[in-house]
């Protein structure tokens, strides 16, 4: 169950103009007679109100805190399981693990393109994606390992899952999505936080991580002679995830060969 925030805060982020698009965030607070707790930075404006429990939480930095700590526990567990497996079958799936917290920009942008009002009690309900985590892999086969592992965990709690491996999206992009909550655990509450998990291949993440580049660059209309060659790209990628999982189970098969005993030497060594 989500941790009701607006029962201790409401807030309203307004937009203002923006004075450059490579400008940095450089935070000031500000505090006017009524009370009201002002921050701003160089391209928004975010009224705060103190928590009506007048204990001086900051409710943005109150949610930062939630969201750092779930995606600090995400990585603890894929992390442990990594070891596991390891120790386990001698071969780690994971190759690194990245993590981010959408800026307060995009999570207004969010909002606003789907019609809801920029208070952070509607940023908490309605972007899932606020805190996200990317694991990145060697082959297609340890996704959905991974994706096993995370979902068997008895604390977290599976919202949607989005397999685009399967089923890819009309670009060309492919990943495996899942939303989940996790508990953290303050000193006086429990709250569950939302993160999203994309797992994917190296040669997806690169796929992606070009692809992602290209949109920002033309603002999302991408020339559609451009579109057709990420989408050939896409194809390559996939062949050469199909390639190199299939060389290595033909590797792991060759080795398994390999460490399991002859039958008939066994035989003979024993004198029978």
């Amino acid at each position: 169950m989500w941790y009701n925030f607006s029962k201790y805060f409401t807030a309203h982020i307004i937009p203002i103009k923006s004075t450059g698009e490579n400008d940095y965030i450089n935070i000031i607070s500000a505090e006017t007679a009524t009370g009201e707790m002002f921050l701003k930075d160089k391209r928004w404006d975010i009224m705060e109100f103190k928590p009506e429990m007048g204990n001086g939480v900051d409710s943005w930095k109150e949610v930062n805190l939630v969201y750092n700590s779930a995606l600090r526990e995400i990585s603890t567990k894929l992390e442990i399981l990594n070891d596991e497996f390891q120790h386990v079958h001698q071969y780690n799936p994971i190759e690194h693990i990245k993590s981010r917290i959408k800026t307060p920009e995009s999570i207004v942008k969010k909002l606003r393109k789907n019609g809801y009002e920029s208070t952070i009690p509607n940023m908490v309900k309605y972007v899932n994606d606020i805190a996200g985590i990317r694991v990145i892999c060697s082959f297609t086969s340890d996704i959905y390992r991974i994706a096993e592992m995370l979902i068997k965990q008895s604390d977290l709690k599976v919202i949607s899952v989005k397999d685009y491996i399967q089923r890819p999206k009309p670009s060309g992009y492919k990943s495996y999505h899942l939303i989940v909550t996790v508990p953290v655990f303050l000193s006086d509450r429990i709250v569950d936080a939302k993160v999203e998990i994309q797992i994917r291949t190296v040669a997806m993440d690169f796929w992606a991580s070009l692809e992602h580049k290209i949109h920002y660059k033309f603002e999302g209309n991408v020339p559609e002679h451009i579109k057709r060659e990420l989408i050939e790209c896409a194809s390559m990628v996939s062949d050469l995830d199909m390639r190199m999982l299939s060389l290595n189970e033909e590797v792991q098969h060759q080795l398994h060969q390999e460490t399991v005993p002859d039958p008939l030497v066994i035989k003979k060594a024993s004198g029978g």
